[in-house]
C-alpha cells in the first residue's frame, strides 16, 4: 500500500490483492463511485454504490469497525472522492489503485451481465 500525507490526513492507495484479501476477511467496506449504469453492468460483488456525482462525505459510514476503500473504473474518480473525503475531515481514506479495470485484469471475481439474457452473473 502506498501512503501520502495530505495535511493531517493519510491517503492510502491499495493494490488489488490488498483490497481482495481485506474484503474477503470482512475488514473493509468497498464503495464504488462509478455511475449507476457502470455498476449495473459489472461490479465487485458486495461493493456499495455511491456515485461520484452524488458524493456526500457526511453520508459515509464511520470507520471504527471497517475501513472504507473507494474504487472506480481506473482509479481517477476514486482518488478524487478520497481527497474530497479528506477535505471533509476524514483522517484516513483509501482507494483502489487501477480501479475496476485492475480488478478484472487480476482475474478477481465480480458480477457481470450475461449479454445473451441481460441477467447478472458471477464472473470468476
Amino acid at each position: 500500500m502506498k501512503t501520502e500525507e495530505v495535511g493531517q490526513s493519510i491517503l492510502e492507495t491499495w493494490t488489488v490483492d490488498e483490497v481482495a484479501e481485506a474484503f474477503a476477511r470482512g475488514e473493509i467496506v468497498v464503495i464504488d463511485v462509478r455511475t449507476p449504469q457502470e455498476y449495473m453492468f459489472e461490479h465487485i460483488e458486495g461493493a456499495l454504490l455511491m456515485p461520484m456525482a452524488f458524493f456526500k462525505a457526511d453520508a459515509l459510514p464511520g470507520q471504527s469497525e471497517k475501513r472504507i476503500v473507494f474504487h472506480c473504473g481506473s482509479g481517477v474518480r476514486s482518488e478524487k472522492v478520497a481527497r474530497a473525503a479528506i477535505e471533509a475531515g476524514m483522517a484516513r481514506v483509501a482507494h483502489l489503485e487501477g480501479g475496476f479495470g485492475a480488478w478484472k485484469g487480476a482475474k478477481k471475481p465480480y458480477i457481470g451481465t450475461n449479454m445473451a439474457t441481460g441477467a447478472p452473473h458471477r464472473v470468476t
